[in-house]
């Protein structure tokens, strides 16, 4: 479970993924980033690491043409907006089902809506990573107030603004 794309590279450079586990990167969708970074650094460093076949991504973040192994991407509602993603915890079973089209964070929904609380109690620290060190620009971060779910096109919805 990976709050950015660098704290997952620095663990999958750091040996601390191994063959069989499900790499969990959010807070890389269009609110969450914001603007929605390219994957290519983890999914690269997967497959250097002999871990491509071995390993599942799954991302609010997005991929281009190039990647390979299992990626899932484009997750929505991400992780800034109350996804599921953002309930995830290290140690959580996620079933992945190709041919079914079907990903299940294996948990009860009592347990789920006990995350979604403990969540909604941090208040405007909700929905957000912790301990981040990401320096957002003023362009961005009103992007990321407008931004519709990578589900929707990540485009500005302006009615947002409420006027």
């Amino acid at each position: 479970m990976y709050e950015s794309q660098d704290d997952a590279v620095e663990a999958i450079l750091g040996g601390k993924v191994v063959e069989g586990d499900v790499v969990v990167i959010r807070y890389e969708g269009p609110k969450g980033g914001p603007g929605m970074q390219e994957m290519l650094y983890p999914t690269s460093f997967l497959k250097s690491m002999g871990l491509g076949k071995a390993c599942a991504l799954i991302t609010d973040g997005r991929f281009s043409g190039g990647t390979s192994g299992l990626s899932i991407g484009h997750v929505s509602p991400e992780a800034a907006s109350g996804g599921t993603i953002a309930l995830i915890e290290d140690g959580d079973t996620i079933a992945i089902d190709i041919p079914n089209r079907s990903i299940q964070l294996q948990l009860s929904e009592a347990e789920i809506a006990a995350r979604r609380e403990a969540q909604e109690a941090r208040g405007d620290k909700a929905w957000t990573p912790k301990n981040r060190q990401r320096q957002v620009s003023f362009a961005l971060r009103a992007y990321a107030s407008l931004a519709t779910s990578a589900d929707k096109g990540a485009v500005r919805d302006k009615s947002k603004l409420g006027g």
